[in-house]
Order: structure tokens, then C-alpha cells, then sequence
């Protein structure tokens, strides 16, 4: 009994060793890249060309404008003190946030049936918290409502945060005699209404788990009463009273002027009363009464 091969075309072709046909492709083993800042971060970049013996490798960094990195044999900008490529894998070193972005390794194989392949590696560049910026107010009046600010806008990821009191954690949970919120993602700590028991030592911490959280320097907030003493009233007092004197002034200096409407209707009414009296009275004298007589007879 006779047993027949069947090879297959590409093991054909190793055994005619007549050349692949497949056209030029290019790969990474990690297209998502996080390191540390001020370490080295290695974007990978492999290829395979079909007739391809030297073909021409170029790094580009994608922001707002694309840029090049690496172009015609050699690096741009502050990337030439700092940066090495070996094939076509490229390694910055002592990578900052400026560096973090997305590049595209692209390799030209003029001889090849597909002359353009290309790949895409992002950079994130990890910073540990910086001492965050604490907004604290320094009195604030009891029963009055209170923000308390923290906020570091350096760290990457970005960082959440916790407040303390006194050195010692406020409770984030939601129990009923808790009279605060906080947010740990803004940093915002809210009180909807202080009281005595809230005065104290606040400090806020950032941690966003790429390195040791940061504090920034605590700061005393003091609550404060009204009290109103003799001082308060007496001017309160006096300050009613000269405002009640200055519109009384004001409105006998306005009646005096005739600049108020109803002065001068008073005004105008009296002088027509006056007039009306003075033409109706009789006469006093007794002769006028027997002259008028005489005439009517």
C-alpha cells in the first residue's frame, strides 16, 4: 500500500526556494506603552519587507500638529541627545509628560508590491503626586456653610484625594451625623453647616498610586460666634436714628421748597380758603346796614 504527499504551496516554495511574495508588513509587540517619568521607554517597531533590502524607517509624534521624530537616518529636535533606534524600535530616554502621546513608526519598501506599512504605539508617562494646592478658609462663621479646595494638576494618572483633621482621616461614608461631603475625585470637601467641633487643623493627600502620596501643609480653620455686644447696638441705634432725622429734615426742607406735590396742593387749598372767608364776611360797620335799607324800601 503506497502512501501519497500532498505538499503544500508554501513548502513548495521553500524546496524550489523561489522568494516569498508577501508584502511588506510591520508589527509591535506593545502598542500601549507606561513607564516612569525621567526612565526609558522603548517603542517597538518590526517590519518585514518581500525584495526590500533597506528600506527607509521614519518616527512621527501625533499632537495637535504631526511632528517628526526620526527622519532621513537620523533624530529631530531634543530628541537627538536622547533618543537611539535599533531596526526600526526606537528608545527615549528620560522621557518627561512631554513625550507622553501617540507615535506612528512607518517603513517604505520602494521594491515591494505594498510599499508603505505602518504601526501605532501610545506613550504614557507616569508622574507621582505632587504637593497638592490647599484651599482653606481661615473663619468662618458658625452655622455658615464652608468649601475646602485641594488640587494636584501634575500627577498621572490623575490623583484622588483625602482630607484630614487634626491628623487624623474624615470619614468619606454617608452616616447621619456626619454634616460634610467629600469628593475624592475633585477634592472638594464641603461642610453645609459648621459648628464649634469643626475648628481644627486641615490637610489634604494626593495618591494616584505611581509613587508616595503628597500632603500639602496643614492649615488651621477657626469658627467663629456673633456676639452682640453694647458697642454693635449703641451704633445700630444711632445710625437708625440719624437716618430717621435726615428724612424727616429732608422732607420739611422739600414741603418748604414746594417740591412736594402734596405741600402745594395743601398750600393752594389754604390760600383758596382764605380768600372764600375774606369775601363772605359781612361788613362791621352799622351804617353800611342802614344805607342798604334804605335803598331797598
Amino acid at each position: 500500500m503506497s502512501t501519497t504527499h500532498i505538499l503544500t504551496f508554501p513548502a513548495l516554495l521553500m524546496l524550489l526556494h523561489i522568494p516569498s511574495s508577501d508584502p511588506v508588513t510591520v508589527t509591535t509587540s506593545r502598542a500601549n506603552v507606561e513607564v516612569h517619568e525621567n526612565t526609558n521607554a522603548i517603542l517597538s517597531c518590526e517590519f518585514r519587507t518581500e525584495k526590500e533590502t533597506n528600506p527607509r524607517v521614519e518616527w512621527k509624534k501625533r499632537g495637535k500638529e504631526v511632528s517628526y521624530v526620526y527622519f532621513d537616518g537620523d533624530f529631530t529636535g531634543t530628541f537627538k541627545s536622547r533618543a537611539s533606534i535599533d531596526g526600526a524600535t526606537m528608545t527615549l530616554r528620560g522621557v518627561t509628560q512631554k513625550d507622553s502621546g501617540v507615535y506612528h513608526c512607518e517603513v517604505t519598501a520602494r521594491q515591494d508590491k505594498i510599499k508603505l506599512g505602518e504601526v501605532t504605539v501610545t506613550l504614557i508617562v507616569l508622574v507621582p503626586p505632587h504637593a497638592p494646592s490647599c484651599e482653606v478658609p481661615e473663619t468662618v462663621m458658625k452655622g455658615f456653610s464652608a468649601e475646602l479646595h485641594c488640587k494636584d494638576k501634575l500627577s498621572v494618572p490623575a490623583a484622588t484625594y483625602s482630607w484630614y483633621k487634626d491628623n487624623k482621616p474624615l470619614n468619606t461614608g454617608k452616616l447621619a451625623e456626619i454634616n460634610y461631603t467629600l469628593d475624592p475625585k475633585s477634592g472638594t470637601l464641603k461642610f453645609k453647616m459648621v459648628s464649634k467641633s469643626d475648628e481644627g487643623q486641615y490637610r489634604c493627600e494626593a495618591s494616584n498610586g505611581v509613587g508616595a502620596p503628597k500632603s500639602c501643609a496643614g492649615r488651621h480653620m477657626k469658627i467663629t460666634e456673633f456676639e452682640l455686644n453694647m458697642t454693635i447696638v449703641i451704633a445700630l441705634e444711632v445710625g437708625a436714628f440719624l437716618l430717621l432725622l435726615s428724612c424727616c429734615v429732608s422732607i420739611c426742607v422739600c414741603c418748604r421748597r414746594g417740591c412736594c406735590r402734596r405741600c402745594r396742593k395743601e398750600s393752594k387749598g389754604e390760600t383758596i380758603q382764605s380768600r372764600t372767608k375774606t369775601s363772605c364776611n359781612p361788613p362791621t360797620d352799622p351804617r353800611h346796614y342802614k344805607h342798604t335799607q334804605s335803598f331797598v324800601l
